[in-house]
């Protein structure tokens, strides 16, 4: 299993390296990135391989554990914010991603633009299912700089202020409620209390959310119940975003949507999905407090 073997598109997540011990392989090997396709869970959600997607928006990764060895042996590290765009067939399976960016460890490189553009090229690849249809944003952040990464919270109106009875702890869209005969409004929405499952292991994904949306008022306890009803669900955080996005677009009708998660790393890599329903640029990768 190869990142260059357009085979990958029918990996499943059984197949990757998750819940499996695993060789720590030292020199560099793009051959341990793993693709799974999109396609089978946006099946789940009606979305089929022909259709127009919903939505536009990428997935906003940030590396904390990168390190190579410059052409004097010397080791060298930096940080990586890496733009995956949700039109691209596949997602990289976060534990291959892990275990690639160790190959690094001991591999030598000119200078970090030649880092830059191996992972460019390597997770190009891997999320184009061989091909290299889709490219991958990949910027660096060397030492010099870690001092200017910011901590931020969310932006929005705190759900989590409400004291609501929650009984749901697997997707419940029918909690999600509209005012659609009353006027329209504007509001960004967030909570802490997002949580979801690893698809393949069932460990704990913590997150935080935030909605911005236009249109009917959303009801915000229900929608509280609903993001606190992925407690006990087993998904990808790109997945369990996309199927929040698609909930409250179906349910709610808002003229326009975004939904943007941020979850806590977890092997030296966190994982941010952001979906929008109209262009906009891209939120900064500024991880939260948790993160």
């Amino acid at each position: 299993m190869t990142a260059s073997d357009p085979g990958n598109l029918s990996a499943s997540p059984e197949q990757s390296p998750l819940g499996k011990t695993s060789a720590y392989v030292d020199r560099y090997a793009p051959e341990l990135l793993f693709p799974i396709a999109r396609q089978g869970k946006r099946q789940e959600l009606g979305l089929h391989s022909d259709d127009v997607l919903p939505f536009l928006g990428a997935d906003l990764w940030t590396a904390f554990e990168l390190s190579w060895l410059n052409p004097r042996g010397k080791p060298q590290v930096a940080m990586a914010h890496i733009t995956i765009p949700c039109e691209s067939p596949c997602i990289v399976e976060s534990k291959s991603f892990k275990l690639y960016l160790n190959s690094l460890n001991n591999s030598v490189f000119a200078d970090a633009t030649a880092v830059q553009a191996t992972l460019r090229r390597d997770l190009s690849a891997a999320i184009s299912g061989g091909r290299a249809t889709h490219s991958v944003g990949v910027q660096l952040i060397d030492p010099d700089r870690f001092d200017q990464q910011q901590v931020h919270e969310l932006d929005g109106v705190n759900l989590d202020r409400l004291d609501i009875e929650c009984t749901h702890y697997t997707p419940a869209p029918e909690l999600l409620h509209a005012a659609t005969h009353e006027a329209p409004v504007s509001e960004t929405l967030c909570s802490r209390l997002l949580k979801s499952n690893c698809l393949v292991t069932g460990q704990p994904d913590w997150g935080s959310v935030q909605i911005r949306y236009s249109g009917p008022q959303i009801d915000q306890a229900g929608l509280l119940a609903y993001l606190v009803s992925f407690r006990n669900h087993n998904e990808f955080h790109e997945q369990c975003v996309e199927r929040i996005f698609m909930d409250i677009w179906q349910r709610c009708q808002p003229i326009k949507l975004s939904v943007y998660a941020r979850y806590t790393r977890r092997g030296g890599l966190d994982i941010n999905p952001f979906r929008t329903s109209f262009p906009q640029g891209l939120p900064g990768n500024i991880r939260t407090a948790r993160q």
